[in-house]
């Protein structure tokens, strides 16, 4: 009779993978997928237009439609099981579809860009994709543990749909071409930064999940060509390990630097007389620093040590903190409180009469406008009853006063089909319009039903 198994041991067999898992189909299945041509190639440019559509006019929806089409997982996928099996044809083929893969996205992306019509105002989408943070590092790494899981396992499911969303490897290729069709660099660099963050940890981890899986590593005829494998493929694990454990560490302070500048704000929303009423971090600086945007009195000496000695707290300096005045009043007066509210509600109330006077000069030009037009308004629809009655081939009648000079009208026909006034007939209406509106001029203009 077995022994029942303890707390610790129904989890490790809960989460026992060794029965799911299929090495060899998922290895087959990676390989296969590598390969970058024909219906792939069209299939990543379709998708490449829709997502930088979706960038283009902001919207979340097309931008996912576009990824889960993509095929830019595969040559990924691929890499990372050449770096954890050793296998240097898998290596170069990976990385040449790769290459293919990147170029053909962003020269489609920015071609794309080159020739939209559509505005670009406010490409919040866009900007979102130039500035890493260390959610896009976890996100790329266990999506990358998830997505080597779905590959080699028995029975295939929607994962690679979620992997492709989560990590979002095809928006930053869109905006590096959006960087490079408008000459953005900041643009260009930041999407490809992120893209690079996105690629390497996906690979690392589908690297860890090889070995843990147990995937069989490729064995070259002789041993030296083997060492010379291991040693090739150490040196590329170090060169994408070691650049991204830097992007990680940068991401990392960036990250508690925006984090306790928003705390830093929060704190010190009200110093002294004066209130922050907006601010900029700018963690991308060196140094790092924060634009502080104040109202109300303009702050004193005590103020200012107060935010500061409040900064050292939140770790930063003086030089990091920048004040923008622009809004701030000073109070040169030496007035107290009560004084000083008074001399703004006296000031308030001097800006609102001439606001009232400004309003009620205008309303004396609105009311002269609706006079003058008043008098020039003409009876539309009997004018248009009497001409019909006399031209029945006209379906329609618009007449006005020009504005510019009252004394002279247009009339505006609307003929039936292959129908028109002949020149006699047209002189005829003008006479009759001038008589019937006591107008100077009368001017006839006919447009035909469609």
């Amino acid at each position: 009779m077995s022994r029942p198994l303890n707390l610790w041991q129904r989890i490790l067999h809960l989460i026992d993978l060794s029965e799911h898992v299929d090495v060899e189909a998922g290895a087959a299945s990676i390989k296969d997928n590598v390969a970058f041509r024909g219906p792939n190639i069209v299939i990543l440019f379709c998708a490449i237009v829709i997502a930088s559509v979706g960038l283009n006019v902001n919207s979340i929806p097309v931008i996912i439609g576009a990824m889960l089409i993509s095929p830019l997982m595969s040559p990924i996928m691929g890499f990372g099981l050449a770096l954890g099996t050793n296998d240097i044809d898998l290596l170069w083929k990976s990385l040449k579809n790769l290459a293919v893969m990147v170029g053909i996205s962003i020269l489609s992306a920015a071609l794309y860009f080159l020739v939209s019509p559509l505005d670009m105002e406010t490409p919040t989408e866009l900007l979102a994709r130039t500035n890493p943070t260390i959610y896009d590092v976890f996100i790329a790494f266990f999506g990358g543990i998830a997505g080597i899981l779905e590959v080699s396992r028995k029975e295939k499911g929607t994962v690679m749909s979620g992997v492709a969303i989560a990590t979002a490897l095809m928006p930053p290729l869109c905006t590096v071409g959006y960087g490079l069709a408008t000459l953005q660099a900041h643009f260009f660099f930041g999407a490809l930064y992120l893209f690079f963050i996105n690629f390497t940890f996906i690979d690392i981890a589908a690297f860890f999940g090889t070995k843990y899986f147990g995937y069989t590593e490729v064995v070259a005829p002789n041993p030296r060509l083997q060492r010379y494998r291991k040693w090739l493929v150490g040196l590329l694990l170090v060169a994408i390990i070691v650049p991204s454990v830097i992007s990680a560490v940068s991401v990392i302070k960036e990250n508690n630097f925006n984090r306790s500048a928003n705390a830093f704000v929060r704190a010190n929303k009200n110093f002294g007389k004066s209130y922050i009423y907006d601010y900029q971090i700018h963690s991308d600086n060196s140094p790092k620093t924060i634009e502080l945007y104040v109202a109300g009195e303009e702050p004193d000496d005590a103020a200012y040590k107060q935010v500061y000695q409040s900064a050292e707290q939140y770790g930063f300096t003086s030089q990091q903190i920048i004040f923008h005045l622009d809004a701030a009043y000073t109070n040169p007066k030496g007035l107290d409180e009560n004084e000083m509210v008074r001399d703004m509600v006296r000031n308030n109330e001097e800006r609102l009469q001439l606001k009232n006077n400004e309003i009620a000069a205008l309303q004396t030009r609105v009311d002269s406008l609706l006079n003058v037009i008043e008098k020039n308004s003409v009876p539309q629809d009997e004018l248009q009853a009497e001409i019909i009655a006399q031209y029945p081939m006209i379906e329609a009648v618009v007449v006005a006063v020009n504005p510019a000079s009252p004394r002279m009208v247009v009339a505006v026909l609307t003929l039936r089909h292959n129908r028109t006034l002949n020149l006699d007939e047209q002189q005829r209406l003008q006479a009759w319009l001038q008589v019937r509106l006591h107008a100077e001029q009368a001017i006839v203009v006919q447009n035909h039903e469609k």
